[in-house]
């Protein structure tokens, strides 16, 4: 499975996902192994899915899922086109945050109070209501 964290510095979730133009890329061979960084994406600007023409091939293309620390309610939709779970998380650590997903308990985006823009902004996302993440990895405990 093929991870990407938005990561404008490498060392952090990034807080806004259409903004984003850096990312982590992971290898994730089952929910209890160790995710294993195959590659760093340094987008050129007109990348950036807030102004992206979704008719064109991405460099994310491929990946799986997409953690981000924050995005408009719009953008879970746009990259599940592309076949990309997004998902939104106040994690700040790249690799904690996949833990998390894998385990079914991402905290929740952090608040963002500072927005410049004007769509609609539905950050949520609990794994633990998605039949498909219940129960953590299942590979019994110890992940």
């Amino acid at each position: 499975m093929r991870i990407a964290v938005a990561s404008q510095n490498y060392r952090t979730v990034f807080d806004h996902a259409g903004k984003a133009r850096r990312f982590l890329v992971y290898e994730v061979s089952n929910p209890c192994a160790t995710p294993i960084e195959t590659g760093r994406l340094d987008l050129a600007p007109e990348y950036a899915f807030h102004g992206f023409n979704d008719q064109r091939p991405h460099p994310l293309d491929g990946v799986d899922v997409l953690i981000v620390g924050g995005c408009g309610g719009g953008f879970p939709a746009r990259l599940a086109r592309r076949g990309i779970e997004v998902v939104a998380t106040g994690e700040g650590d790249p690799l904690k945050a996949i833990s998390a997903y894998f385990d079914g308990k991402l905290p929740p985006p952090r608040p963002h109070d500072d927005h410049d823009h004007d769509h609609d902004h539905d950050h949520g996302h609990d794994h633990a209501e998605d039949p498909a993440h219940q129960g953590g990895c299942g590979c019994g405990g110890g992940c």
